[in-house]
């Protein structure tokens, strides 16, 4: 399996970022490890919000895997 970029994962994100962005929110992106997971700090409204597990599976981690090839799932790092 080929390691999945930090640029590509930013290039994907950039997608979805606006969404979060409107609603105060925004994200970091932490880390992207060997086997494909990228783990994200939410910020901004997100951080207390009670949907951001949706916004984490729904959004960011459905964005990914429609676009980033070797990516398996999305941590949220506090």
């Amino acid at each position: 399996m080929d390691q999945i970029s930090y640029a590509e994962v930013e290039k994907a994100l950039k997608k979805f970022r606006p969404f979060l962005l409107r609603d105060g929110g925004d994200y970091e992106l932490i880390d992207v490890t060997n086997d494909g997971i990228v783990k994200i700090r939410l910020l901004g409204a997100c951080e207390v919000c009670p949907s951001s597990d949706m916004t984490l599976k729904m959004g960011i981690e459905l964005t990914l895997s429609e676009r980033v090839p070797g990516f398996k799932k999305v941590e949220q790092v506090y």
